[in-house]
C-alpha cells in the first residue's frame, strides 16, 4: 500500500499517521483505534496481525479465506466507543463489503480487553440488520 493514501479505516488520516504504526508494531491507545487497525488489516490481507491483536482466550489458530468468496472492504463506520472500565471496552460498528458484486454489511458490538498495556480483540455479537 501507497503509506501517503488515505488510511483504509476511514479516520481521513494517512495510513502512516493512522493504522501503519500499529500495523508495525506500536501499541493501540484505544479499543477503538485497534478495532480500526483490525479492519485495515481485513482490507490489506494482515493475518499475522489480526491474530496477534486478538486475545488469546479467543483467538483460531489460524485464519482461513476462501479466495472464491473473498470480501472487498469498502468502508467502516464506528457507531459508539464505550469504555467499561480502564481495561475493557465494546467498539460498535458497521463494516461494509462486497462479495460477488453484492453489497454486503458486518453489524458488530466487539468486546476488548487491555493486558500488559496492549488492548485485543475478544469477542463480539453481530446485530441482525
Amino acid at each position: 500500500m501507497k503509506l501517503d493514501l488515505p488510511c483504509p479505516c476511514g479516520t481521513g488520516r494517512t495510513y502512516t499517521a493512522c493504522c501503519g504504526p500499529l500495523h508495525a508494531g506500536q501499541s493501540a491507545s484505544t479499543a477503538e483505534a485497534l478495532m480500526r487497525s483490525r479492519y485495515s488489516a481485513f482490507v490489506l490481507g494482515l493475518d499475522d496481525y489480526l491474530l496477534a491483536s486478538w486475545h488469546a482466550s479467543t483467538r483460531p489458530a489460524s485464519l482461513e479465506h476462501d479466495a472464491s468468496a473473498a470480501p472487498k472492504w469498502i468502508g467502516l463506520q464506528v457507531r459508539a466507543h464505550t469504555p467499561v472500565d480502564a481495561d475493557h471496552a465494546e467498539v460498535e460498528f458497521v463494516a461494509r463489503y462486497r462479495v460477488g458484486g453484492r453489497a454486503q454489511r458486518l453489524h458488530e458490538t466487539s468486546r476488548f480487553v487491555r493486558e500488559g498495556g496492549h488492548w485485543y480483540y475478544v469477542d463480539g455479537d453481530i446485530h441482525p440488520d
